[in-house]
């Protein structure tokens, strides 16, 4: 007869295994630079420059595909009339097709294909992204699928509803929205919300604070900068001020003055530590997660739709931020709001660099993109206040307006300027300390 403690044992085991092997696996690929060809980056990069390069005209037409898909879902799916952001940003994602179809066929004004316009959009933007956000997708089965996160998750709670204001279950809701995709951590936080788990401000804190792009479009911010050799000191700083700053404004309004009736916590299972209690819910989640194989497809469709969405935008919006930061005054005027926290940084050249973090707000690429010359510190600083601001135009505000979460465009602006300031502030003193120590090239 079987001992049922050996049957018991040998799932938990099993489980176990998983947790620590798969959990190691992901955290190699995302984490650990490998030197191949003598260039040194993550696999993952590696994966996606081999692929651009050695099989150009599949990923041309695999990129293209993706943006065409992008561009009509939504009408096909109906949603394109939900609402009138809805609308301009389906139009724009239509607009982002026609923009693929006349870079590849040559055809337009000159204007547009400028060294810096359409053909730095695609070839150095568009491309990569179509690449490295699937094959991300992919490597992120391994982060978060087998109760890495979960476990993550218990042993900080404690620190979550001091520090951010936040039930300790958001921990969780936290380091997926950072590590995976922001729209599907939306929707997460949208779920949750509804379910009656977060208090509205404990939702728009998780929305606005935590929902940023993930650590692939990470690598491609690094890639356009030049980071790529200072990659682990940027994704850390990234993560470590985009948490300081949501701590910040989790105090100030608008965030505070947002419905909050109690405090939501949840309580650790009787009689077990902290430490036990976190090794249990990473070795359940590694028990219930689904097959390597089902998941990995689950994740890289998760990636291709992320980057449906994604890549028409940033060819429509990319280019008209690009036009206007070129021929118009636009960003000059929100230039000004951010040139006293840029010139406080004493950053090289504070307007430069206003001007440049300011178009963010349109797009977060486009920082990176105007200043792809500019000296290691401001380079330093635009790859972090991109991503720690967290909102954007051209993807990430639309979907927070598309969730429950009671947040107006109006809140999300404001957000947006406290979080670019705060971050500026930040990151300057990191980014100066690096240069000087030489890690930034």
């Amino acid at each position: 007869m079987t001992d049922p403690a050996i049957v018991q044992h040998g799932p938990r085991g099993t489980a176990a295994l998983k947790l620590i092997i798969y959990s190691f696996i992901g955290i190699f690929f995302f984490f650990v630079p490998v030197t191949i060809g003598g260039k040194s980056t993550i696999l993952l990069d590696h994966a996606a420059t081999a692929i651009a390069a050695n099989f150009r005209p599949a990923a041309l037409v695999f990129v293209t595909a993706l943006i065409a898909y992008g561009a009509f879902a939504p009408f096909i799916r109906g949603t394109w009339n939900k609402n009138t952001t809805e609308t301009v940003f389906s139009l724009l994602r239509v607009l982002g097709l026609v923009l693929t179809g006349m870079y590849l066929a040559g055809v337009g004004p000159a204007a547009i294909f400028q060294p810096d316009m359409l053909p730095f959009l695609f070839d150095k933007l568009v491309l990569s992204v179509g690449l490295i956000v699937p094959i991300g997708g992919l490597a992120l089965a391994f982060l978060i699928g087998y109760g890495l996160l979960e476990l993550t998750g218990v042993i900080v709670q404690p620190i979550m509803r001091p520090i951010w204001r936040t039930p300790g279950w958001s921990a969780i809701d936290a380091v997926a929205s950072f590590v995976g995709s922001y729209s599907l951590a939306l929707l997460i936080t949208d779920r949750v919300y509804k379910e009656g788990k977060y208090t509205a401000r404990e939702a728009a804190i998780v929305a606005t604070g935590f929902s940023t792009v993930s650590a692939t479009f990470m690598i491609i911010v690094a890639k356009t900068l030049g980071l790529m050799g200072a990659w682990n000191l940027y994704f850390w700083t990234t993560l470590i001020v985009t948490f300081t700053v949501s701590a910040i404004t989790a105090r100030l309004w608008p965030l505070n003055r947002m419905d909050h009736p109690a405090d939501r916590d949840r309580p650790l299972p009787e009689g077990k530590g902290r430490l036990v209690a976190a090794v249990d819910a990473g070795i359940e989640q590694a028990q219930k997660a689904p097959g390597i194989l089902s998941l990995l497809g689950a994740t890289f469709l998760d990636g291709l739709r992320m980057a449906s969405m994604i890549l028409p935008s940033i060819m429509a919006v990319g280019l008209l931020g690009l036009l206007a930061a070129k021929y118009t005054p636009i960003f000059d005027v929100l230039g000004w709001a951010l040139y006293p926290f840029t010139w406080l940084a004493q950053l090289g050249d504070p307007m430069l660099a206003a001007r440049s973090l300011a178009s963010g707000l349109a797009e977060m690429f486009l920082p990176a993109i105007l200043l792809k010359d500019a000296d290691p510190v401001l380079k330093f600083v635009a790859a972090v206040v991109s991503v720690s601001q967290v909102l954007f135009l051209s993807a990430s505000i639309p979907c927070v307006l598309a969730t429950s979460v009671p947040l107006k465009l109006r809140d999300l602006l404001v957000i947006w300027y406290i979080r670019t300031a705060l971050s500026i502030l930040l990151t300057a003193p990191i980014a100066f300390w690096a240069a000087s120590n030489g890690w930034l090239g």
